[in-house]
Order: C-alpha cells, then sequence, then structure tokens
C-alpha cells in the first residue's frame, strides 16, 4: 500500500534502538520509553512544493519529534506515525 500524506504532514517510521544497562541486560522495547528517532517515510505536497521547505526535509532522513506529537497507524503490518512539519526537532546527520 502506498501512503502519501496530505498538506504540510510528514509520515515517519519510528527506529528501535535496542538498549542495554551496565551490568549487560538487554530491555526490550515493551519496558522502555518509546524512541523519539525516526526515518522520514512519506512527505506532503504541501511541503516538496514550497520553494523553502522542501530542502529542510527529504525521505530517509532520521530525524527527531516531539514527545506526544502525531497520530499512530498500522500499514501492511507496518507500525507509522503521522505529524506535521512543526513536530519535527531536528535532523540526525
Amino acid at each position: 500500500m502506498n501512503l502519501r500524506p496530505l498538506g504540510d504532514r510528514i509520515v515517519i517510521k519510528k527506529v528501535e534502538v535496542e538498549e542495554k544497562t551496565k551490568s549487560g541486560i538487554v530491555l526490550p522495547s515493551t519496558a522502555k520509553e518509546q524512541p523519539q528517532m525516526a526515518e522520514v517515510v512519506a512527505i506532503g505536497a504541501d511541503i516538496t512544493n514550497d520553494e523553502k521547505k522542501k530542502d529542510q526535509i527529504k525521505v530517509g532522513d532520521k530525524v527527531i519529534f516531539s514527545k506526544y506529537a502525531g497520530t499512530e497507524i498500522k500499514v501492511d503490518g507496518e507500525e507509522l506515525t503521522i505529524l506535521k512539519l512543526s513536530d519535527i526537532l531536528a535532523i540526525v546527520e
């Protein structure tokens, strides 16, 4: 399924990071906070058509987003989040 966000929305997929304690115990994702880092999957037309905004972000960028931002959905077994461009805090380079 192809997902195309409307307006100034962005579709992201959260990046899972395995975390270990100092003693070497691996923490599963259910035992810790949800990651705030994600990969951009799709970008809305208002962003791609805007001369100022289109160079800010592109598909494939790793981003950090606001903790309680967006709407979580499940498409073809993948968990995705749709949020506004203003909810993106930084791009990880």
